[in-house]
């Protein structure tokens, strides 16, 4: 609990001084204007902040409502509030319901602390990476009290340099007498920048000041990401599961008491399609492995599941693939189904789309593989690719004591495409809420125009033409192009919907036809590392979501 009120405190802070703060810095600045405004605004803030943080994902991801609603909800706040400051009539007429129910008008403090909740509510997409765990719970419905503290104490540390902003406002116009003498024009003058700050913020001008101004915070953010806060969220028996993952061995462990494969929402390649019965695992040598579709990862290591499935399930294996969503369209049955049949796999399939089971194992990757034996007990986690052959040597081992005497077939033989290449390209993800390798600086949700840079730094890529800038993806519209600067032997596009693009790379142009679900591409393909520059023009309306490199 410690670790994760220390995490948030840090992470609020970092946050607070960082560029993302500006587009409401103006309006914090110019509460200072008033004796006593900063306190019930700052606060107003932080509570909105942690209440629409924690329940936002919750109540957003149950409804049939755009994502951004909260947002956009704050923005209409904001833009009533900026009149009713700018104007006392209509401020006279919002307070009169408070008026109806016997309270006392909505001014001073009260109205201060409403402006500071209408902050909140806009301020949320900005929290940085310690939100990672707090929006996983709330996607997944396990709001706990290390959730709860987590966001209160990330509330907390940003709150404390916006106060700072706020009091410092306050000093300057204590120092000024004009600035007292005309209160009203003041409060004017602050409607003005509360509405001007709406209207910036549905049109996205602040984003031209955040993308101006270089983020200073991101080392210190990456740092804090490190720490651990989702694992620190864990249960004792997913944290002993992790502790054998962050330290693999060619050797059995003991790694502790296998979790229930729980919540699941529907079944693949089962009988009927029913769920699989718990008398099915029973004595069984058991494989959990987490997979995502359309993860090229998780697809380069399904060959190997595959293999292992057909050649020990008579002896006693059983392989369990549990599919954990990493995109929206990965939440589809229907799209899961498609893409687990195009990778041959018959091996029982579980769609954990709320992330129990996710959980419950307290992992953290794709692929990740956790083999059981027969007394319920995991024995070898392996998360990632590559070494098959130990994780094969590792199945007879626990077949061959759970059967003494069985005769085992021979050892498979599929070939493992691992990638070896250190100075590879990362995976890049496209839509802006993890876009951290676009050229441009930071990319904000909304319909932008877009020039491709001269040159490109290695591992970037850049935009050119009209796109819709989405929080998993990048949707193109009128002259839509993709500049990569890659390095890898292959070059995988994650794209979906129904048109065509085309990709040039070395002087040569092919034209690949898209239709149906979101899946990949192979837009290049070698057999030695290679550094390049590859141009992929999109016709409109087709949603690129990531690159992804062998």
């Amino acid at each position: 609990m410690l670790t994760l009120v220390l995490i948030g405190l840090v992470g609020g802070f970092i946050t607070g001084i960082s560029p993302c703060v500006l587009p409401v810095l103006p309006v914090v600045f110019m509460t200072g204007g008033v004796r006593r405004r900063p306190y019930p605004v700052v606060v107003g803030l932080a509570l909105s902040f942690s209440v629409f943080t924690l329940l936002g994902t919750l109540v957003v991801s149950a409804l049939p409502v755009p994502q951004d609603v909260i947002r956009w909800a704050g923005l209409v706040v904001l833009l009533v509030l900026g009149v009713a400051m700018m104007f006392p009539a209509v401020q006279d007429l919002l307070e009169r319901p408070f008026a109806r129910i016997g309270r006392r008008r909505v001014d001073g403090e009260r109205g201060d602390f409403v402006l500071g909740l209408a902050l909140g509510a806009v301020y949320v997409p900005c929290a940085g990476p310690v939100l990672a765990a707090i929006t996983v719970a709330g996607a997944t419905h396990r709001i706990g009290v290390g959730t709860v503290a987590l966001t209160l104490a990330f509330a907390v540390g940003t709150a404390a340099p916006l106060l700072f902003f706020a009091l410092a406002g306050r000093g300057v116009a204590e120092r000024v007498r004009a600035f007292r003498e005309r209160q009203r024009g003041v409060r004017f003058v602050a409607g003005l920048v509360v509405m001007g700050l709406a209207v910036a913020l549905t049109f996205n001008v602040t984003d031209v000041l955040q993308r101006a101004v270089p983020d200073y915070t991101s080392t210190l953010n990456q740092a804090l990401d490190k720490s651990g806060a989702v694992g620190a969220l864990g249960s004792e028996q997913a944290a002993g599961l992790q502790h054998c993952a962050q330290l693999p061995s060619p050797q059995l462990a003991d790694c502790g008491k296998a979790p229930a494969l729980s919540g699941i929402q529907q079944w693949f390649n089962t009988p009927g399609d029913r769920p699989l019965p718990a008398s099915a695992l029973k004595g069984k040598v058991v494989l959990v492995d987490f997979w995502a579709y359309s993860c090229i990862n998780c697809q380069r290591a399904i060959p190997h599941l595959n293999a292992w499935y057909r050649a020990y399930a008579k002896d006693g294996l059983v392989v369990v693939g549990v599919h954990a969503p990493e995109y929206a369209f990965e939440h589809v049955p229907a799209n899961v189904k498609a893409g687990a049949e195009r990778l041959h796999m018959t091996y029982p399939i579980a769609l954990d789309n709320d992330f129990t089971t996710w959980n419950a194992f307290g992992n953290d990757s794709w692929p990740a593989e956790y083999l059981i034996d027969a007394k319920g007990q995991v024995r070898h986690v392996a998360v990632g690719e590559g070494e098959y052959d130990t994780g094969e040597s590792l199945i007879r081992q626990l077949l061959t004591a759970a059967h003494p005497g069985a005769h085992l077939p021979p050892p498979t033989h599929v070939a493992d495409t691992t990638p070896t290449d250190e100075g590879q390209t990362p995976e890049t993800y496209l839509g802006s809420e993890r876009a951290g390798s676009f050229a441009g600086g930071r990319l904000s949700d909304g319909v932008h125009d877009f020039t491709v840079p001269g040159t490109l730094p290695a591992d970037a890529f850049a935009l050119g033409g009209t796109w819709s800038v989405g929080k998993e993806s990048l949707t193109a519209r009128k002259d839509a192009d993709l500049r990569l600067a890659y390095s890898a032997d292959d070059v995988y596009l994650d794209v979906g919907g129904t048109g065509t693009l085309t990709a040039t790379v070395g002087g040569r142009t092919t034209t690949y036809k898209v239709s149906g679900a979101p899946n990949i591409h192979t837009l290049v393909h070698g057999d030695d590392p290679t550094s390049g520059i590859l141009d992929v023009k999109l016709s409109p309306g087709l949603s690129a979501y990531s690159f992804t490199f062998g």
